[in-house]
Parts: C-alpha cells; sequence; structure tokens
C-alpha cells in the first residue's frame, strides 16, 4: 500500500527521512492554497503554524488519517473536528525546546540592554549612550508561568546568568527542577516573567490587566509561548503607564500582527515575528520527529502520544 503526505507551511522535506525514505510513501509539498488542493486522497499532512487545520479543510480531506504538527502548539488545528473524524493529531513538543529557550533568553536580553532600540538609533545615524542605559539579569528573580520542557531549559539558562528563579505551572504538581508557587507569588515577586503555557480555556487572557497590575512595577514581560495568553490592550497601557519597564512578544493574538495593533507603538516593547522555533537545527528536529508520528502511524497504527490518543 501507498500513502500520499502533504508537507505544508514550508516544512524541510529533505528531513522527512521516515517518508521520502520509504518507496510506499509520496510527500507532496504545498502552501497557502494549495494544501486545500493537495489534499483530496492524501493519509498524511504535515504543518506547522500557518495551515489552519479547521472542519473546512478537514471537509475536503476525504483520505486523512493522520495530521502532524512539526512544532509544540496545535491551536492551528481543530482537534475536536479532527477527532470527530477519527483523524490523528501529533505534535513534536520536544525537538524545539532548546531553539524556543534560547529565544526567550534572546528576548530577555534585549529588551532589558535595550538592544532593539539602540540598534536603530545608531542605524539612524545618533550616537546617544545616555538614552539606553539598561539593567543586569544578574540577582534579579526571573518567574516562569510554566515549568514544562521550555521553562526548565529557560531557569538553566538563567541560573547561569546568577539570577532566582521562582515558578508556577498549572499542569504540574511538582518539578525537580524549579521550586513550584502560586501564579500570584510569581508575579509579585520577579523582575522578569516569562511565559510558558499552551493556550487554551484556561491560559487565555492569563495575563490580564489584573494580573499585569500585580506585577513588580519596573518589571519586564516575556512572551514566547503563545499570543492569546497576554491581553495585548492591557499590556499596551502598562508600557504607557509605566508600570512595565519593558516587554518583548514573540507571538500575537493574530498573526501577522495587523498594521493597525497598537503593540506597534507601545513604548519599550520588543517584536519579533514568531521566531522561537526558527531556527536551522530546530526545523529539521521537528520535520524528522512528524514524519517518523506519520510513518508509525500509518504502518503501524501506532498512535501513542497523539494529542487525541485516549478520544479515538
Amino acid at each position: 500500500m501507498s500513502y500520499r503526505v502533504v508537507a505544508a507551511d514550508g516544512v524541510v522535506v529533505s528531513a522527512l527521512e521516515a517518508l521520502v525514505g520509504d518507496p510506499g510513501f509520496e510527500v507532496v509539498e504545498a502552501s497557502g492554497t494549495q494544501v486545500l488542493e493537495a489534499l483530496p486522497g492524501a493519509a498524511g499532512l504535515i504543518v506547522r503554524s500557518a495551515t489552519k487545520v479547521d472542519a473546512s479543510l478537514l471537509d475536503g480531506a476525504d483520505s486523512l488519517r493522520v495530521v502532524a504538527r512539526a512544532g509544540v502548539g496545535v491551536d492551528n488545528i481543530d482537534v475536536d473536528a479532527a477527532t470527530r473524524r477519527g483523524v490523528v493529531v501529533f505534535n513534536t513538543p520536544s525537538a524545539n525546546t532548546l531553539a524556543a529557550a534560547e529565544m526567550t533568553i534572546a528576548l530577555m536580553l534585549a529588551v532589558t540592554r535595550k538592544v532593539a532600540a539602540a540598534d536603530h538609533s545608531v542605524h539612524d545615524g545618533v550616537w546617544d549612550r545616555a538614552s539606553f542605559q539598561g539593567v543586569e539579569l544578574y540577582g534579579k528573580v526571573l518567574g516562569l508561568v510554566g515549568a514544562g520542557r521550555i521553562g526548565r531549559e529557560v531557569a538553566a539558562r538563567a541560573r547561569a546568568f546568577g539570577m532566582t528563579v521562582v515558578a508556577c505551572d498549572p499542569y504540574l504538581a511538582d518539578s525537580v527542577d524549579v521550586d513550584l508557587c502560586p501564579l500570584e507569588q510569581v508575579l509579585a515577586e520577579a523582575d522578569v516573567v516569562s511565559l510558558h503555557v499552551p493556550l487554551n480555556d484556561d491560559t487565555r487572557h492569563l495575563i490580564d490587566a489584573r494580573a499585569i497590575a500585580s506585577m513588580k512595577p519596573g518589571s519586564f514581560l516575556i512572551n514566547a509561548s503563545r499570543g492569546g495568553v497576554v491581553d495585548e490592550a492591557a499590556l499596551v497601557e502598562a508600557l504607557q503607564t509605566g508600570h512595565l519597564a519593558g516587554a518583548a512578544l514573540d507571538v500575537y493574538e493574530q498573526e501577522p500582527l495587523p498594521p493597525e495593533s497598537q503593540l506597534r507603538s507601545a513604548p519599550n516593547l520588543v517584536l519579533t515575528p514568531h521566531l522561537g522555533a526558527s531556527t536551522a537545527e530546530a526545523q529539521r528536529r521537528v520535520a524528522v520527529e512528524a514524519a517518523e508520528l506519520v510513518h508509525r502511524a500509518l504502518t503501524k497504527g501506532d498512535y501513542s502520544g497523539a494529542v487525541n490518543e485516549d478520544r479515538l
């Protein structure tokens, strides 16, 4: 039996070794509207974050049996709709851990040392050192909201900078890497708050106006997890009033970020276009893992580790 698999969103096809190396598989590259055109007859679909695997897309995928998200979050996949159609949904939660952790540290340094603003200033022909005095991470408290794989890697790197780490995690009862405490305590004690939680009904706007108000005056907020976790309007207000000294975002409630977004004009805010997993190494790892999951599911009927495994 042969299987056709659609690789969307610029997934590194050369890294789909489990599929391209098997003569029983045909891999088809697609992007944008091409994905819908390529899906009829396809047994597998591998996506990153651009393709929205919703009910309408699934309606046009008559033979689809498995979807693999080459990355961690599955908020671009309607898991309920997939489950109703008997489609297995996988993600690759560990493959981009290091890239996301390093991106978090990069954002933390960029906002506390005002790297982006200073860079723009020099490019504009200005030499103004006095305007870009920053703060050191040494001796500061890092508050993690989410202490999973990525959060723990961030904690390890933060300690190397001489930071103290406090953490909360609604999904962990305990952790060998960090001491867990309530969210209120993390927000109140941290000089830098970094978010590492999935987006769901429990975490949407978890960091709202009330949560931001409970943070230390002059503290910083970093979000490289999911955009909807932060109430963007509340964040803009906190930056405008100076309650927060700065923030750095790699993810947004709407992506791409709309031209009219108030975030674009907010002070002391570093913005990057969802680069957390955008390293050559991470993109290869997620593609390799996604291909292995799809191959195993289609050839062996092995759905272990699937997001919806217990509902099929």
